[in-house]
């Protein structure tokens, strides 16, 4: 698979990555045979890039792609992200990215994950209660003593990401971006190209939306995140499955899926972006690693306009998104 390169500071992966998230959390449970072997059909594939966090489970996830990657630890690029005050049973009391705790973390997700660094450490949220310049100063300390390789910010706002990168250099924004999602393209995308950082979209497939696999918020499980999401309750979801029909369309036009279009598509839109589809099944990695090999032309991309509906998190969730 192609490679890209993440920011100016020598960070290199394949063009597409792998959401973990949905192997342990926020998807109703997956079954963990095919979840590792998922990981390692990636590995197989040349998708090196895997993306987890200590809040997914919490703790589950990280500890499942460390067990995937026993003995394949040097073929994989590790990103995780810290940011959270846990309490003792996982539940969240809020934020929390004060330098101590984030060095606190980081030893547990070293144990978790079983290795001796990490290779892309995000911040998963941004902390309005410590200056971004104390998160930076601290991933950089880590950097230094070889336990972290590269700094990531996550769903950060462009005043944030200049603050940061200002004190060490930033190689890669998370944000939400996708056909479906296209908040970041006013200011944040602009910020980040200007410094040389790179793009990671999450939720690339609309959680699920753009692939043409959905249902109404009510028919998901109860420990779905899908059961809360404003774009798949009642006249939303009704809106956005008329307006993806766009895109199925063109797809299958072209012998593709919905999904590969709307990877292809952000493939697109530079060098400098990574999206990572999550998945925890073989056949639907498989399907969208193929995405890498789809060329859309100006007026395919021109094209390619979604108009959606709802917000894109549930209203006490906005806070969150820091930007």
């Amino acid at each position: 698979m192609e490679k890209r390169r993440l920011g100016t500071q020598g960070l290199e992966v394949s063009a597409l990555g792998l959401g973990c998230m949905g192997m342990t959390w926020a998807y109703g449970q997956g079954d963990e045979t095919e979840s590792i072997a998922t990981i390692h059909r990636a590995l197989d594939l040349g998708c090196d890039f895997f993306d987890t966090a200590e809040v997914y489970g919490p703790w589950t996830n990280e500890e499942l792609l460390g067990r995937a990657l026993r003995g394949r630890r040097d073929e994989a690029v590790i990103a995780t992200k810290f940011g959270w005050d846990l309490d003792e049973n996982g539940e969240r009391r809020g934020l929390n990215s004060r330098p101590e705790h984030i060095k606190e973390v980081l030893e547990q997700q070293l144990r978790r994950l079983g290795t001796d660094h990490v290779d892309l450490l995000y911040q998963h949220r941004v902390d309005s209660d410590v200056p971004i310049e104390d998160v930076a100063g601290a991933v950089g300390e880590l950097v230094q003593q070889g336990k972290v390789r590269f700094f990531g910010l996550s769903e950060a706002g462009a005043q944030t990401i200049r603050r940061a990168h200002a004190t060490f250099p930033v190689s890669a924004l998370q944000s939400e971006y996708s056909l479906w999602e296209r908040g970041i393209e006013d200011e944040i995308l602009p910020a980040v190209r200007e410094l040389g950082i790179g793009l990671v979209p999450y939720s690339p497939l609309g959680r699920g939306f753009l692939t043409g696999d959905v249902r109404r918020a009510e028919d998901y499980p109860e420990d779905d995140y899908r059961r809360t999401d404003p774009r798949f309750q009642g006249a939303n979801y009704d809106a956005n499955v008329q307006a993806a029909e766009a895109v199925r369309a063109m797809a299958a036009g072209k012998g593709a899926t919905a999904g590969q279009l709307a990877l292809a598509w952000l493939l697109h839109q530079g060098e400098d972006v990574v999206p990572i589809p999550g998945t925890k099944r073989r056949a639907r990695l498989e399907e969208n690693l193929a995405a890498a090999e789809i060329r859309l032309t100006e007026a395919e991309l021109a094209e390619l306009e979604l108009p959606v509906a709802g917000a894109r998190y549930p209203e006490q969730m906005l806070h969150l998104t820091g930007r």
